[in-house]
């Protein structure tokens, strides 16, 4: 069931949006005199950091072993969970180039993949009905492996920690510390302030960490790097544009055999996006639906649309007598060529991986673009610390391997695949078809956009839904699913605007996954400890700051 619209009432969410203030991410403020001293930090703990802490560690081994002289090299992985992979959620079907790349010495075997991807199907829903309609090539994935992001990130970082990479867990970067123009370390957040934020007993104050070179790979929607290039006066030809997924792990007592991929219901035909549905294992399946945050409606709920499509004749039967196991959401930079920057490095700094916008849409991958970046930032790295210059154009050769290999390609022969959506799924389908028989020649031209917060929203009234508790489950069930043991008394990380109206209170609820926003009467209520960091409300309404390490979720199998 649809929602029902309002009397032709129009909300924009970048009116009620507050500018990222740039000056609580960028700080020209000295070291600390108790600074720890790094030579080279990644900030995240993803694939794109530990592939390049891991490439680095191994390019400085060598150099050393061939009386290359460059010395010991101090990198460190700063990363805001608790443990490795608690944040990290995909829907994780890999092609593993860039871990035959890393790991030349080990076989696709050894890799932490569940299986290779043996069949596969793309359907189109009707709310009652699935039409099975040819795999469209750039979703083919015979030659990639289904894998758990949760278990890659763990088993990169037991690879990292061998090659004597520091991984500092439960360290959010709230800042980077800069002079002049060059970032020169990275200050985190403190913990254990109460909800006004004053120290607590055994609060812990904010670190600094000193770094020749500073990675920027947080993942998508880097606040640090929106900061950045913000402070830098760094454009792209499109602004990015992101679609939020939520997903489910269920235990189930029928077994997929195959990858599934859907487009359509439950869906508006206004939205972009479809769903996902894979094996882990005989008993073991992960469900998932992704949308772009560019959808019409108010009262459009990401959340409510999962749940509905758990029972449509397609997915019901794998379900039903199983459990859910694990809940959890993200967004993920859908802008793809047309937004990137021009120019992922600067002083004493590179951005990598989702931060950078490597995503590509049409084939629903960005695993191993991220590793390649990260790889092409420690190469770059290495160079940079053996001329014994670290400034932006030592750093520059970063954007050149980019653009020279296979991740500008695929981009570039994609570039208006996602754009031409914005026409309606009928239209952008057609386009999209026409772009993948001449490898984006035709129509080639640039498809402009506007950033997700420009696009207005028709204010509705959602349709009713009320789970049940064994195939359906509320806001509040899933945020315990997640994992989600934040703090009660925390301070807030979300920066809300002022008088926010009762239709933008509502847009809030619905869009957000995790319940953190509510409408009482006219007014917003923000359950901020709510919050599992999937950052839709920094797209679209509050922005999200770092908090607290160890605050939001606990994925264990995503």
């Amino acid at each position: 069931m649809a929602p029902e619209a309002q009397s032709g009432l129009r909300v924009l969410p970048s009116a009620h949006q507050i500018r990222l203030p740039t000056e609580r991410f960028i700080r020209a403020e000295p070291l600390d005199e108790e600074h720890v001293p790094m030579d080279v930090v990644f900030v995240g703990g993803g694939p794109a950091g530990l592939a390049g802490a891991i490439e680095l560690a191994r390019l400085v081994r060598e150099d050393n072993e061939a009386g290359g002289g460059i010395g010991d090299v101090e990198i460190g992985v700063l990363e805001k969970a608790g443990e490795l992979g608690e944040h990290n959620l995909s829907g994780a079907v890999v092609d593993p180039r860039a871990f035959r790349e890393l790991f030349p010495d080990l076989s696709d075997s050894d890799f932490p993949f569940r299986g290779p991807v043996t069949k596969e199907s793309v359907y189109l829903l009707t709310e009652g009905r699935s039409i099975r309609i040819p795999t469209p090539p750039t979703m083919a994935n015979r030659g990639s492996y289904i894998a758990s992001i949760c278990e890659i990130v763990r088993w990169l970082g037991e690879r990292a920690e061998s090659a004597g990479v520091n991984l500092f867990t439960g360290f959010p970067v709230d800042s980077l510390l800069v002079d002049g123009d060059a970032v020169v370390g990275v200050r985190t957040t403190p913990s254990g302030l109460d909800r006004d934020g004053n120290a607590a007993p055994g609060a812990l104050p904010a670190t600094d960490v000193a770094a020749r070179v500073t990675v920027l790979s947080e993942g998508t929607r880097g606040a640090l790097a929106i900061a950045y290039r913000q402070w830098q006066h760094i454009h792209a030809p499109n602004p990015q544009i992101y679609a939020l997924g939520v997903k489910e792990v269920w235990e189930t007592k029928v077994s997929l055999d195959r990858v599934i991929h859907s487009l359509g219901w439950p869906l508006p035909r206004d939205a972009f996006g479809g769903s996902f549905c894979y094996p882990l294992a005989p008993d073991l399946i992960a469900i998932g639906l992704v949308v772009g945050l560019d959808y019409r409606s108010t009262a459009f709920d990401p959340h409510v649309a999962l749940q509905r499509m758990k029972l449509h004749p397609l997915f019901r039967p794998y379900l039903e007598g199983g459990h859910l196991v694990e809940w959890g959401a993200k967004t993920i930079p859908e802008g793809g060529f047309h937004a990137l920057p021009e120019r992922w490095h600067g002083d004493g700094l590179l951005i990598a991986g989702d931060t950078a916008g490597l995503v590509e849409v049409a084939s629903l991958k960005g695993i191993h673009y991220a590793m390649q970046s990260g790889m092409y930032a420690a190469r770059t790295i290495f160079r940079a610390l053996k001329a014994g210059d670290v400034g932006a154009a030592a750093l520059a050769g970063y954007d050149d391997m980019i653009r020279g290999g296979y991740i500008y390609h695929d981009l570039r022969e994609r570039r208006n695949m996602r754009l031409a959506f914005k026409a309606g799924f009928f239209v952008g389908g057609a386009k999209a078809a026409l772009m993948t028989l001449t490898r984006g020649a035709i129509p080639g031209a640039k498809i402009d956009s506007e950033k997700d917060a420009a696009e207005p929203k028709l204010a509705g009234d959602p349709a009713p839904f009320s789970p049940d508790g064994e195939l359906t489950f509320s806001k509040v069930d899933a945020v315990f699913k997640s994992g989600n043991q934040t703090r009660d008394d925390i301070p807030s990380h979300l920066m809300v605007g002022e008088d926010i109206p009762p239709e933008v209170a509502d847009m809030y609820a619905a869009m957000c996954p995790a319940g953190v926003f509510e409408r009482e009467g006219d007014r917003l209520v923000v359950n901020a400890p709510n919050c599992i960091d999937c950052k839709a409300t920094d797209v679209l309404g509050p922005r999200w700051s770092p908090r607290e390490g160890g605050s939001g979720p606990r994925y264990r199998t995503m």
